[in-house]
This record gives C-alpha cells, sequence and structure tokens, in this order.
C-alpha cells in the first residue's frame, strides 16, 4: 500500500512552520498513542505514521529532501523503525519528551548557552550634529568575559567538572502519570557542568562588570529616537554563547531657533508692524549661515515663507528639506512720546475708513454683529 504524503498526514499545509508542525503531531499523538489504546490496531498504526511523519517534517534536511523528491528522498524503512525505537510503546511520556522538554525550556541533552543581553544607550545630540553627523564616545556598563578564566568560572588550572545532578545534560525529567516534563537543573542551572574550584576574580560566575568606551559614528540626518546597532557591543554571553548588541538611541536636543518636522525646519520670525506694512529685506538664520528674503508689503502675521534646500537631508533621504519662516508681527513696546502721538495720528485715520485699512477686522465684527443683531 502506498504511503500518504507526510503533509496529509499531520493534516498541515507544505508551508508549515516547525511549531504548527509539532502541534499536529501533539495533537495526533494525544490520540492514538497506543497507551490510550491498547485495544485498537488501528491507532497503533496512526500513531507510527505521524511519528514517522513528525521526525521527517521536524528536521529541516530531511524536509528539504522530501519536499524535492518525496519518500524516494527519505529512508522511508529507517524512519519507520526509528519511530518504533524512538516511542519504544513502552511509555507515553518517551513519546512527548523532545515535545514537553521544547516547551519548558530546552531539548535532551542541550547545554544552557545563552547569548549575552543586548544594552540600550540614550545619547543626546544638538540639532546641528543631527543634520551633520558627528563622531562621539560613549561610556557604558556592561558583562564582559572575566580575563582570568577565560568565561569558565574556575580557577586557573582547574575545569569544571559534569554536573553529577544531570550527568551534564543541563535537564532533569521530572514524570508524573502519563507525562514527563524537562526542567532547567538545579545544581548548574543548565549549564551542564559544575565548578568546583571558582575563580578568585569573577566568583564563578564566568563575567565581570565592566564599563567601556566606544566610539558611535552618527550618520547626517538621524532623527529623534533613530537607532544605532553597535553589533556584538552588547553583555557576555552565558556559557560560552555569543554576545549581544548595543543600541544607541538618538534623542535631539531642543533648539533655540528651529524645530524640526520629518526633514523641514521651521522657525518663527519676528517683524515689526511698520515693516510688515511697509515691507522690506530682513536676514534669517539657516543652519548654513544666514540669509535674506523680502517681506512684501501688507504681510500679514502668521505667512510662512519657504527656502526651498535649507532644512535637513534624512538618512534615508535623496534631498534635503526645507526652512519654513513663520511671520509673527510684533507689537512696539517701550513706546516714546513721539511714538505713541504717531500711532494715535494712524489710528484716527484708520478709523475714517477701517475696511479699507483693516478688513479683517471689519469683517470680523461684521460677523459678529450678525450673531448678536440676527
Amino acid at each position: 500500500m502506498a504511503k500518504r504524503d507526510y503533509y496529509e498526514v499531520l493534516g498541515i499545509n507544505r508551508d508549515a512552520s516547525e511549531e504548527d508542525i509539532k502541534k499536529a503531531y501533539r495533537k495526533l499523538a494525544m490520540k492514538h498513542h497506543p497507551d490510550r489504546n491498547p485495544d485498537n490496531p488501528k491507532s497503533e498504526e496512526l500513531f507510527k505514521e505521524a511519528k514517522e511523519a513528525y521526525e521527517v517534517l521536524c528536521d529541516s534536511g530531511k524536509r528539504a529532501a522530501y519536499d524535492q523528491y518525496g519518500h524516494a528522498g527519505v529512508d522511508p524503512h529507517a524512519g519507520m523503525n526509528a519511530g518504533a525505537a524512538g516511542a519504544g510503546f513502552g511509555g507515553f511520556a518517551d513519546a512527548f519528551g523532545d515535545i514537553f522538554g521544547d516547551i519548558f525550556g530546552a531539548g535532551r541533552g542541550r547545554s544552557n548557552v545563552y547569548r549575552g543581553a543586548d544594552l540600550r544607550y540614550n545619547l543626546e545630540i544638538s540639532l546641528e550634529e543631527a543634520a551633520r553627523g558627528t563622531e562621539t564616545r560613549v561610556r557604558i556598563p556592561t558583562m564582559e568575559e572575566c580575563e582570568t578564566c577565560k568565561g569558565s568560572g574556575a580557577k586557573p588550572g582547574s575545569q569544571p567538572i559534569t554536573c553529577p545532578t544531570c550527568n551534564g545534560q543541563g535537564q532533569v525529567r521530572m514524570t508524573q502519570g502519563f507525562f514527563s516534563i524537562q526542567q532547567t537543573c538545579p545544581k548548574c542551572h543548565g549549564s551542564g557542568k559544575v565548578v568546583q574550584n571558582p575563580c578568585s576574580t569573577c566568583s564563578g560566575a564566568g563575567r565581570l562588570k565592566k564599563q567601556k568606551t566606544l566610539a558611535v559614528k552618527i550618520p547626517p540626518g538621524v532623527d529623534e529616537g533613530d537607532r544605532i546597532r553597535l553589533t556584538g557591543e552588547g553583555e557576555a554571553g552565558a556559557n560560552g554563547g555569543p554576545p549581544g548588541d548595543l543600541y544607541v538611541v538618538m534623542h535631539i536636543r531642543p533648539h533655540e531657533v528651529f524645530t524640526r518636522e520629518g526633514n523641514d525646519l521651521h522657525c518663527e520670525m519676528p517683524v515689526s508692524f511698520t515693516k510688515a506694512a511697509l515691507g522690506g529685506e530682513i536676514e534669517i538664520p539657516t543652519l548654513d549661515g544666514y540669509a535674506k528674503i523680502k517681506i512684501p508689503v501688507e504681510t500679514q502675521s502668521g505667512k510662512a515663507f519657504r527656502l526651498r534646500g535649507k532644512g535637513i537631508k534624512g538618512v534615508r533621504s535623496q534631498s534635503f528639506g526645507d526652512l519654513l519662516c513663520h511671520v509673527v508681527v510684533e507689537t512696539p513696546v517701550n513706546l516714546t512720546s513721539r511714538q505713541k502721538e504717531l500711532l494715535h495720528e494712524l489710528e484716527e485715520i484708520n478709523e475714517h475708513d477701517g475696511g479699507r485699512h483693516n478688513p479683517r477686522a471689519k469683517s470680523w465684527m461684521d460677523k459678529v454683529r450678525e450673531f448678536f443683531e440676527p
């Protein structure tokens, strides 16, 4: 009788993830295991079939061969024998040892090797530094491998011994009823090794807390919240694991003149009311120095003038943003007697033809009258 497709056996799609495969197998194994169906030969066959499919599809190499060549790409007889030997049909717990080991922390015979923790460093820079880029040095606390024992935790001249509790497996198995659960060995904490003669420098930890100084190159155009990753500059790994990474997070200090919005810059430009009324030329600051712009006659407060290309070129941008200058008409203060006299004269002239000289004020007053005098 021809074998069924392994994906069909487990009831999964061909693009199923490893986790999907485990879930499907666990469901079928629960249902068809011989310990739960002692008088049903059909269940035994279905269990063996599911076990064989699981062992092939959970192995990336075997799965690739199966996907390309089908059953001819794997040895079906070896797979069936391995399935029978692996399950043994002697205990329901054995069939689930690897699965529950993965769920609760680690697989059978796997030492507790951990990648070092990633670190975060908040770096505050000026707007000019963000725009042009810069290079700075940061000093960070971190856990580094002990140089005395080279990370082993053992005194020089000695070596850690195999843990007597777990026999170097890093895991101990607890069985209760049908279930067998693996957990981290309490003696060696998963490393599979025990240090009898601890290193005097690190007290057997294999790592030490230190301060290190790193050079950080900040590219032009970074913005608030951008991150720069320094690979391998995080904490040292445990039990020979690789180090983590360092993430430098950008924070831009508030600027006295400019505010940033994307790649554009904004600034407020105070203008005297006479300059706004009569027009003229004024100087405004940019990140590259001063620039001159012409103020048209009768410019109103709030009008924005755009200077193309005077903004910031973002890290992922192809061109510079713009600088937008927002006019703020300034009311004069500390007036002299002569200035007050002239302003009173101007006010008297405006009152004779307010609609012509102050159209916005007249329009607003007309709306107020309509509201109160329907």
